[in-house]
């Protein structure tokens, strides 16, 4: 199998600052809002370098998503940013209203995504967002991987004209894809080929896949494993070349089982080449208080929970 280096451990969250901070400086369109959490979001220097193009709303998240509505009528590429349970369910029926059913240009950038957020707990951390986003019709969903991929994320959805919902997170996680890469949104990444099995991971669970993927090698099982960053549109066509040559699948993200990445994979084999498929994802919980690590054990969303399920999904081909 291909072998990944970690180059280092660094925030998704802070890939999006330095994104921001590119577009800062190449984009005279983009603007930011900010819902009070500007450490959180790391577009300090975005704000430092462009403050007349940085509007602070406060905690009136509501309020922010219809200011970058407005600001769109002008040609503006607004960049929302809060938690992603702020982002999302707090903010529903504003971002359905005025910016999904008008096709507004919004980039809805989406922090402490999952159960990673950790010790803050059930209230702040979400598990929903994929679904609640991927179910408003034209609504494009990512969610990358490591600090390098998601600023490249962030640069390339201020080109995409239409609503745009990013999702990151908190922890310092591995860095490990190329450095000035190309994002192309609705196109899988093909990180390793294999015969057994095949792999699709989403954000901070495609880090996992990789090293799970190496033990699964080390048993004679040759897994392929692919980045699926945008989960809307979906990839299909890289996900059913895999499959037909692996004949099984594992999906593997933060998030729910409902709703997410893998409800979107079955949904679409279902009707396409059925395939035998286990999901690794949260079972329809909501999250609790703890370390990063401790919540990805319990909850079964790490690289062992991935090679249970590899093994689970081989005994039914």
């Amino acid at each position: 199998m291909t072998k990944y280096v970690d180059q280092g451990k660094n925030d998704t969250r802070s890939g999006y600052g330095a994104g921001m901070t590119e577009l800062g400086r190449t984009n005279p369109n983009v603007v930011a809002l900010c819902a009070d959490l500007v450490g959180s979001l790391k577009i300090q220097t975005f704000i430092d370098e462009n403050p007349e193009r940085f509007f602070q709303v406060g905690i009136a998240e509501a309020n922010m998503m219809g200011i970058a509505a407005g600001l769109t009528i002008g040609g503006k590429i607004p960049f929302t940013g809060t938690f992603a349970n702020f982002s999302t369910g707090r903010v529903y029926d504003q971002i359905r209203q005025s910016i999904a059913y008008s096709g507004k240009n919004v980039k809805i950038c989406a922090s402490h995504a999952g159960i990673t957020l950790g010790e803050d707990g059930a209230t702040h951390q979400i598990l929903e967002d994929i679904g609640l986003m991927k179910m408003l019709p034209g609504m494009v969903v990512i969610n990358p991987c490591d600090y390098n991929q998601t600023k490249a994320a962030t640069i390339a959805i201020a080109d995409y004209e239409g609503p745009v919902y990013l999702r990151f997170g908190r922890p310092k996680v591995a860095n490990f894809t190329p450095v000035d890469q190309k994002f192309e949104i609705g196109k899988a990444v093909m990180l390793s080929e294999g015969t057994d099995v095949t792999i699709v991971a989403t954000g901070h669970l495609v880090w996992e896949s990789l090293i799970a993927a190496e033990a699964l090698e080390a048993q004679g099982i040759s897994a392929e494993v692919i980045n699926i960053h945008t989960i809307k549109p979906l990839d299909a066509a890289a996900v059913l070349k895999s499959v037909k040559k692996t004949g099984c699948i594992v999906t593997a993200e933060e998030h729910n089982y409902l709703g997410g990445l893998g409800e979107s994979i079955a949904g679409m084999l279902a009707t396409q080449h059925p395939t035998p498929q286990e999901f690794v994802a949260t079972q329809d919980t909501f999250g609790e208080s703890g370390t990063p690590e401790q919540l990805m054990e319990k909850y079964g969303l790490n690289n062992k929970a991935i090679e249970k399920a590899v093994l689970k999904v081989l005994t039914r081909k």
